[in-house]
């Protein structure tokens, strides 16, 4: 009996169209189809993160006449997978011999001429995109389930999370919106920061959890009407212990993915001040015992309460936070946050190589505010999982508009300032249905 001929086929398969059956039909005509499928974490280091997860993604395409085999595709790259199958024919649409993927076709290419294989292209189906489908679907149906176990997916499958401080839902589209292209690789980042600070100072109050906690969820509340991407919410020490459980439900409800809470104790003040003299940290078991209930309080467990450690911030000690650290990570707490105020990234670096050690261990989030010029290659080094970027886009709005301002008084006109405003037809183009 003749041995029938392997087909490979690379897919994402977030969004299945009929261009992909197109594909599928003509690569059953010459053999059977293995389908190479690319893992959540080979998506995410060049996209975003797949609308399905891997799973499903697999489940789907089992399904699917003449497929024989899913096997994962752990790089964007096939020929790797090309070069450990060997298949007969890899099967393809003619659309990656221009743009970003013609590299890849270009490995496709060498792989199979080394054993005899060869490449069979197929005209692209015009009219349709995956890319499109998916985010057209994710602006309809991002639920807030969807939403709060987006970040969990996340830390799963890059090796560093990028979350960045929104105080507005107009901050929060320019942060969903800005994208790097670099080749074949897009950079962005892959969530918000609901932070305390530049709320309160978007308000005009001091940050000293002067804000109430339902004003804080209805501003997020905005954001995620105008966005998709999964929210960290700063809820400073989190409260009395007997209402950590309450707010914790809310923010469940919301969709938001994770709440950091810090060990202090007393009026809160802003960890960056430069007099700390009168900031109290929290007992540590006390502190562990709120975890604790919040955990219990919890539905889901994508939701991730996340522990601010503030012993390097108050001149506590290295032991301190360490000890903390493995407190926190017993009582519960799904993440560990170290924060320093130092203007090198000296204590966390030693508090990162120490926290390797822990034979438990939580994701890593690090907010370097003071200690900016450390990078995230040097972070993913040291094994951290999540950097937040605080406080950025307030601090950089603030001085334009007070320049905005002197400018008009200056000049008695606003004809001067002109060069450094966006244009009104890039604001309607900005906000959907603006137009």
């Amino acid at each position: 009996m003749k041995k029938s001929k392997k087909i490979y086929i690379g897919m994402t398969a977030d969004m299945l169209h009929h261009g992909h059956i197109n594909l599928l039909e003509e690569a059953r005509k010459y053999g059977d189809i293995i389908i190479g499928l690319s893992t959540d974490a080979a998506i995410t280091e060049y996209k975003r993160l797949p609308y399905l997860n891997y799973k499903q993604r697999e489940k789907i395409l089992r399904n699917f006449k003449g497929v024989t085999k899913v096997v994962p595709q752990k790089e964007w790259d096939e020929s790797h997978n090309i070069k450990k199958i060997r298949p007969d024919f890899v099967v393809h649409g003619d659309d990656w011999k221009n743009g970003p993927d013609k590299t890849t076709r270009k490995n496709v290419i060498k792989a199979l001429n080394k054993y005899g294989g060869k490449l069979i292209e197929i005209p692209y189906t015009k009219g349709v995109s995956s890319g499109t489908h998916v985010e057209s679907q994710r602006i309809m149906s991002t639920t807030p389930e969807i939403r709060k176990s987006t970040l969990l997916r996340l830390i799963n499958s890059k090796p560093i999370i990028r979350i960045i401080e929104t105080h507005s839902p107009l901050s929060a589209i320019i942060a969903e919106k800005a994208i790097l292209q670099k080749g074949i690789k897009k950079k962005s980042f892959d969530g918000f920061w609901s932070s305390s600070l530049t709320h309160s100072t978007l308000m005009g109050k001091p940050d000293t959890e002067s804000l109430e906690i339902s004003q804080r969820l209805s501003y997020v509340n905005d954001i995620f009407e105008v966005t998709t991407k999964p929210l960290i919410f700063d809820a400073d020490t989190g409260g009395q212990i007997d209402h950590f459980p309450m707010k914790i439900k809310s923010m469940e409800r919301l969709g938001i993915s994770a709440v950091i809470i810090e060990d202090k104790t007393g009026l809160k003040k802003n960890s960056l001040l430069k007099d700390t003299s009168k900031q109290i940290q929290e007992d540590k078991n006390k502190f562990a015992q709120k975890i604790s209930a919040g955990n219990k309080a919890k539905i889901s467990e994508d939701f991730m309460i996340i522990a601010r450690i503030e012993s390097l911030i108050l001149k506590q000690g290295m032991e301190d936070a360490l000890k903390r650290a493995k407190a926190y990570i017993e009582a519960g707490a799904d993440g560990i946050m170290i924060h320093s105020k130092e203007k090198e990234p000296n204590e966390i670096l030693e508090f990162c190589e120490e926290y390797s050690n822990f034979d438990r261990k939580v994701p890593l989030v690090v907010v370097p505010s003071t200690y900016s010029q450390i990078t995230e290659k040097e972070l993913i080094d040291a094994n951290v999982n999540v950097v937040i970027y605080a406080n950025h886009l307030i601090r950089s709005a603030y001085p334009a508009m007070v320049k905005t301002a002197e400018t008009i008084l200056q000049n008695e006109r606003s004809y001067e300032v002109n060069k450094n405003c966006m244009p009104i037809k890039n604001i309607l183009e900005l906000i959907p249905g603006g137009k």
